[in-house]
């Protein structure tokens, strides 16, 4: 192994050598403990040091790194405190993640580390966010994401490139290459002649370096930085190395060749930079020996200030207040206190469209946040499929509102990393149907980020949606039940026109991954009086539509006027009609209420019945205000078929279809 000190000094030579010894000993340490007991789990990085410090040396302290399992020396070369991490791995409540997240699952903004997700693919669009972030702060920095070769196969690693390549961001990928993704070998997960290939594919430019060489790692991260500051453009460098260990200690080795094992053993990291040091006559053995012993001590001794954490002791109240970012105050005034303003001055209220009014929000918070931008397909000069941001990148600029590649899951976790740069945004799906390929940045990367390490995500995910307008099954679905279900999303599904501008600024100002559901079908057709003014709606509070004595219709979205249309058509029914607003959090006061004031209820959504959010709300219901009931609780829904393009078909689906039916039903008890 050939070792280019350059212009290295000796002094530095000896640092580098101590922070690649470092994490080897902590690691030959954590597999004791891991034999004894005393850690459940372990990612061993062995024989792979080489990339994660050599990659951190040439990095500014302040630039955001996107490690993986293997990068132990990410960690100690940021130098974290090693006790904390002792008590991280040892599932403590002084951990990084209060005891939520294993092993290497958890991320420090204070060190600029952003911890990873088990999908691992998804991190490198989160390194496009942060980029994009310093691109537009103009700074002076880049990203590093790290990637095994093995998710080079998955649709992250190309959404993530591409992305940055077509936008020009200053990141740098790299590819650890130890030549298995746990066993699957290297000629099983690709075809091309070595992983660098794929950087000519998406315009940018890529090296292969030997990843077991520490200088080669730094000089050719230090040189990737400067070219990527300098041109505002990607890099990808593929870094051969090793897996020494098992993908993690459970798995073993035994499917390694032998003779494998004993060429890599040849090529280890810190046996060939210790003998190159000894040779130069940079460091004598006894200086090595007296290193090794300095860090055992200090090892030792971490673990001891480890071991003194004390027990987990479950708070259920502390778990679910962690589950979303404190929301903080905008200082924005709310719908009801400005109608009262606005009435006492006796100030006509203009009547909008709903899509008017959902422009008009993302306008204003255009003006109010100067960190806010909009990303999605098609919204800058063309204004959207729905011409909802018809004009806005005439007012702020392509570099707000950006156009995106068809790369779904690499704009969500982009968005991701706008957050961590203390940036907000906007993303439109297209269709709310097309979201299902950026489920796993919305579900485990956004939604969870806040409980497992304390990192906000403010990030709202415009979603038009429902049927109603002959679109068929794959642009007309009602999917805001799915992330009903996922703790850390907030739902809201406006049914009004001042509801929607009220409810979307909320939003924008939350803080947290909102899902903002707005129907298709109510864009044009639904107009009432929205104020000029800036204001928010605020979420997780239902609304009363009008006072009845007879049934009680807890619904949302179009079926709030499905509700309100069957009252004017039977004004001897008597009809109180609650619009939830947001499905999550849901305002459990106001169900209660309406239960209380006509003792039976009919939970009306557009969604299919079965796995419905209304099928929550019964049970709610049924546990809670069972004493009130006067009749069973009817859900009157969609069918559960897809949803068919035909008129008729389409018609005959929709649960407006079979409100007659249910309350006719309610009211025979």
């Amino acid at each position: 192994m050939q070792f280019d000190r350059q212009d290295l000094t000796n002094e530095q030579l000896i640092s580098f050598y101590q922070q690649l010894v470092f994490p080897r000993m902590v690691e030959e340490k954590m597999l004791v403990l891991l034999r004894q007991g005393k850690i459940s789990k372990w990612f061993s990085g062995i024989g792979q040091e080489a990339i994660s410090v050599g990659s951190i040396l040439a990095l500014q302290p302040n630039e955001w790194v996107m490690p993986l399992h293997r990068n132990l020396g990410v960690f100690t070369a940021r130098n974290m405190p090693l006790h904390q991490l002792f008590m991280q791995w040892q599932g403590n409540k002084q951990g990084y993640s209060k005891g939520r997240e294993r092993s290497f699952h958890f991320g420090s903004k204070e060190h600029a580390i952003c911890g990873m997700i088990s999908h691992l693919g998804p991190q490198l669009a989160v390194a496009d966010g942060v980029a994009l972030a310093y691109q537009l702060k103009q700074e002076q920095k880049v990203v590093l994401a790290f990637s095994g070769d093995g998710a080079t196969s998955e649709g992250d690693f190309h959404e993530a490139l591409n992305v940055a390549a077509v936008w020009n961001l200053p990141v740098i990928f790299l590819i650890e290459n130890n030549g298995y993704g746990l066993s699957t070998p290297a000629n099983e997960q690709y075809r091309c002649a070595q992983l660098i290939d794929k950087a000519k594919g998406y315009g940018m430019e890529g090296i292969q370096v030997d990843g077991n060489n520490i200088l080669d790692v730094y000089h050719t991260i230090k040189n990737a930085r400067a070219y990527c500051i300098k041109n505002q453009a990607p890099y990808l460098i593929e870094c051969l190395t090793f897996r020494m260990r098992g993908h993690e200690e459970a798995s073993g080795i035994k499917y390694v060749p032998k003779e494998l094992l004993e060429t890599w053993g040849r090529k280890d990291p810190i046996k060939n930079f210790e003998q190159f040091l000894i040779a130069e006559k940079v460091i004598t053995e006894m200086q090595i020996a007296t290193i090794k012993n300095i860090f055992r001590e200090s090892i030792e001794t971490e673990l001891q200030l480890a071991y003194q954490a004390v027990d987990v002791i479950p708070d259920t109240n502390e778990e679910l207040a962690d589950v979303y970012a404190p929301v903080i105050s905008n200082n924005t005034i709310e719908l009801n206190e400005l109608e009262i303003q606005l009435n006492n001055a006796q100030t006509i209220i203009p009547e909008k469209r709903m899509v008017d009014a959902i422009k008009e929000a993302l306008r204003q918070s255009m003006e109010a946040h100067s960190n806010l931008i909009l990303m999605g397909q098609d919204i800058a000069e063309y204004g959207g499929a729905f011409k909802i941001t018809e004009g806005l990148v005439a007012l702020f600029g392509k570099s707000r509102v950006r156009n995106t590649p068809l790369c779904e899951s690499a704009i969500l976790g982009a968005a991701l990393g706008l957050s961590l740069e203390g940036f907000k945004s906007v993303v439109e799906m297209q269709f709310a149907d097309f979201v299902t390929v950026g489920f796993n940045q919305i579900v485990n990367n956004l939604a969870k980020i806040h409980y497992r390490w304390g990192q906000n995500a403010s990030v709202v995910i415009r979603m038009p949606t429902g049927a109603g307008v002959g679109a068929g099954p794959f642009h007309s679905q009602s999917n805001e039940a799915w992330f009903t279900h996922v703790p850390g999303l907030k739902v809201v599904y406006p049914s009004s026109a001042a509801d929607a501008k009220g409810l979307l600024i909320a939003a924008i100002n939350d803080g947290n991954p909102v899902l903002f559901f707005e129907h298709k079908a109510l864009y044009r057709s639904v107009s009432d009086f929205v104020p000029n003014e800036y204001y928010t709606v605020p979420i997780g509070v239902a609304k009363t539509v009008s006072i009845g004595s007879d049934i009680s219709v807890i619904t949302y979205g179009a079926g709030v006027h499905w509700a309100m249309e069957y009252q004017a058509q039977n004004p001897n029914i008597s009809l109180h009609i609650i619009d939830l607003r947001s499905l999550m959090p849901l305002d459990f006061s106001a169900i209660k209420n309406a239960v209380e004031k006509t003792g039976k209820i009919l939970i009306l959504h557009e969604d299919n019945l079965t796995g419905g959010i209304g099928a929550d709300i019964s049970a709610w219901i049924s546990e809670h205000c069972f004493e009130h009931l006067d009749a069973p609780v009817i859900r009157c829904a969609s069918l559960d078929t897809p949803i068919p393009f035909n008129a008729a078909l389409e018609n005959n689906y929709l649960a407006k279809n079979r409100i007659d039916q249910a309350i006719k039903k309610l009211l025979a008890y």
